[in-house]
Formats: structure tokens, sequence, C-alpha cells
């Protein structure tokens, strides 16, 4: 698998997918009548603030508060005519406000700290553009989709743009090794889009075989490279109750292997995944457990979740000075990739949501750093307004001392932290 996944940097991939996309495209879009069309989106509008504390970075940039407003079009289009399918979906982004305008000030070795604006500098193809980036403003448009496959009883086969989530992580997901989530994203209704040729096949017995060859470039050179992609295979077994996954795959230059499963336990479901890298500095574990469980309390629909979470990655020490951290190369590399979002080595997480109301749930989350203590409080806000609109709010506490994790670690400036004092997420979502 490797030495097939070796060659792809020698095609002329751009023109492989240029082909294939015409070619699904333009059947389905010539036959109108026997094609199933789907149109949809939504427009999000959310306001971003945050409080800073006198020795923080961010206070010596732009204050003890910043606040930023943001609004997000997304269009999905999506066509099937028989075994032949289409799905793309174009983003237009713009917001005004502090971070826009703060977060170009930052150091380039210390970027993953605040996000800025999505980019496709790893990806095969640049399928983004950006419109204005000056002062406060910026403004940016880009396809976060852009696949066609193919579909029978058995087999799936889609080339293109597209995400996957694999593993059995519900907060914390290192077999998702593609594109996960940050643990404490309060959106997470879509994952950004990679550049793939991902594949399944059902069996018989109802276990299937998927795998994804994903392409990027060189973030320095901008060439495809495929020490820069992963090709991975991963297969899910059934056996009574308990199901099992197990996954080979070369990601990053790296071998990595994989095993996971979920079993029912009484009115529980245990979940698990082990994963194995050989990185350049020897090989590297990362673990993953959690009990997941739904009950009844007061008459209101209740749900949660408790997770642990171990990685080789990790600072050893505690010490999540910015020196400190820059030695770490691979942790460093994972940051960066958005493959790890974490400093220390073990964790623990989980959250509860209520249904208050049909239309209500209240999500309160905990994040806790096991080695020094520190921890992030969330408290999430769901409710549906009406058919189509929905609120989804948040609100981040830290906890811990300057120079924890969570409570912020220290910088290259003497007395100044990475550290925030609360942050607040407020979004309007309208779906069409």
């Amino acid at each position: 698998m490797a030495e097939l996944w070796k060659t792809y940097s020698n095609m002329p991939i751009k023109a492989l997918f240029g082909l294939v996309f015409l070619a699904g495209i333009f059947p389905v879009l010539s036959l109108a009548d026997d094609a199933d069309y789907e149109l949809g989106g939504h427009v999000k509008t959310r306001l971003l603030a945050d409080a800073f504390p006198d020795d923080s970075v961010f206070n010596q940039l732009t204050g003890d508060t910043a606040v930023d407003l943001e609004n997000a079009m997304r269009l999905n289009f999506s066509a099937v005519m028989g075994e032949w399918s289409f799905d793309t979906a174009y983003q237009l982004f713009a917001g005004y406000g502090d971070r826009i305008e703060y977060t170009r000030s930052l150091p380039a070795d210390s970027d993953f700290f605040q996000n800025r604006l999505p980019n496709d500098a790893r990806r095969l193809l640049n399928l983004t553009s950006v419109i204005e980036d000056d002062g406060k403003f910026a403004a940016l448009h880009r396809l976060d989709r852009l696949w066609v496959g193919y579909t029978n009883d058995k087999t799936v086969v889609r080339l293109g743009r597209q995400a996957i989530t694999w593993g059995n992580g519900l907060i914390f997901s290192p077999m998702d090794i593609v594109n996960p989530f940050d643990p404490t994203a309060i959106d997470t209704e879509y994952k950004s889009g990679d550049d793939m040729l991902y594949g399944q096949y059902l069996r018989d017995n109802g276990d299937d075989i998927q795998a994804a060859f994903v392409f990027r470039r060189d973030i320095v050179s901008g060439d495809p490279d495929a020490d820069e992609g992963t090709a991975a295979v991963k297969y899910h077994g059934i056996v009574g109750d308990s199901e099992y996954d197990l996954l080979v795959a070369r990601n990053y230059a790296e071998t990595t292997l994989g095993i996971g499963g979920n079993r029912s336990i009484g009115g529980a479901v245990l979940r698990g995944d082990l994963v194995v890298a050989d990185s350049s500095s020897g090989s590297k574990v990362q673990l993953v457990a959690n009990l997941s469980h739904s009950w009844m309390w007061g008459g209101k629909n209740v749900s949660g979740v408790v997770e642990y979470y171990f990685t080789e990655y990790g600072l050893e020490d505690g010490n999540y000075e910015l020196a400190n951290l820059l030695q770490n190369t691979e942790l460093l590399k994972r940051l960066a990739r958005g493959e790890s979002f974490t400093l220390g080595r073990h964790y623990i997480a989980g959250g509860v949501s209520i249904e208050l109301t049909p239309l209500w749930v209240l999500t309160p989350n905990m994040f806790t750093n096991l080695e020094d203590g520190s921890a992030l409080l969330q408290i999430v806000s769901r409710n549906n307004l009406s058919q189509n609109v929905e609120f989804l709010g948040a609100l981040n506490v830290p906890l811990g001392p300057s120079g924890s994790e969570f409570g912020g670690i220290g910088s290259e400036m003497a007395g100044l932290y990475f550290s925030t004092d609360l942050s607040l997420f407020a979004q309007v979502a309208w779906y069409f």
C-alpha cells in the first residue's frame, strides 16, 4: 500500500480530479428528469467575545477584551442519478473585529493558539480565495465539498473534497487521523473537507472495509508530496453485540496501527481505541476509552459521557512554557496540522446533555488535564427558536493558575501567558 501511495506524486492529480468531476457532473446535469437534486444551506451569524487578564499576551495585543462579529453562508448542492452522485458546498465568510486584527501579530510559532482564516495550504487543490484581509476585516470564499461518487448495493467510491469520521472516541479521537474535530469545538455541524479518494465495501455478514487516500501538498514548496498524504484502510466488524475496528495507515510518512471497538454494558456503551504510530522519535501510543449512558431525570431526557485520553505525544514534565513546547517537534507538527489539540499526556473529560424542553438542550462539559490540574468548563446551550432557526451559545471558563495548560501557558516574554479569563460564543443559524 505504501508503494502504491508513493506513485501518486508523479501523476497529474489535478487533471485526474478535473476529468472525473466533468465525467460525473455532466451526465447528471444533462438528464434533469432522471436526477434527484437537493439545494439548501444556512446563514450563521455569531458573536465571539473574550476577556483577557493583565498578564495575557493577548491583552498586550488588543486590550482587556476582544469582540468579533462573523457571518458565514453555506450553500449545499447535491445530485443523484441512479448509481452516480455529485456533492458540492460553497462557503462565504466575512468577519470584523479584534481577533481578526490581533491574530496577525502573533508569532508564527504560536498561531495554533488562535485560529485565523481557513486555508488550503496543505490540501491538494486550492479552493479558497481571500477577498480581503486588512485591519479588523476579513472575507473569503471557498469550496468545502466537491466530489463525485458511485454507489451500488455493496460498494461506495468517492473522489474529491469530502470528510470522513473514524474511531470510537466521543471527545478525543486518535483514530480519526484525517480531519478530527477540536474536542472543545462548539459548532460541529460540518467538518472541513479534504481532497481524497474514498472507498467502502460492504460484506455479506455486515462487516465493511473502508479505504481513504488523502492527497496533500508540502506547505513550504507547495508541491504535491506523498510524505504529506494519508493512505489508510479500516476494517469494521460486528461480533454479537460488539463492534470492532482495525486500522492500518501511512499518515504523514508514519506507519499507524489502530484497534478499537464498542460494546453495550447494561444500559451503557463502552468504547475505546488504541493507536500506535512510528514517529521519527520512536513509537507513540494514544489511548481513548469512554462510557456513555442515557436516562430519565426529573422527567427530562439526559445523556452523559465520561472519557479518558492518554497520548505519548504530550509533554511529560508538565512544563508548558512555549520554549519547552517548541522542543517537542512531534507534538508541534501535530498541533500545526490539526491532528492534536492538547499539550499534556493524561486527560479526563465529560459532559451531560439535558433536554430541558423538546427545543432546548443544555450541555455542561469539563476537560481536565490530570497532570497539572487545570481544566476548561464549557456550558453549551442549543435552542430551536423556530423550524428553521437555531441558537447555539457557549461560555468557556478556564480553570487553573498561569503556566498551566488551561490557565495559560508561558510565552517567550517574561511574565506573559497565552491566557484567557472567559470566552463567549453566541450564534444564530437560519436554515433554508
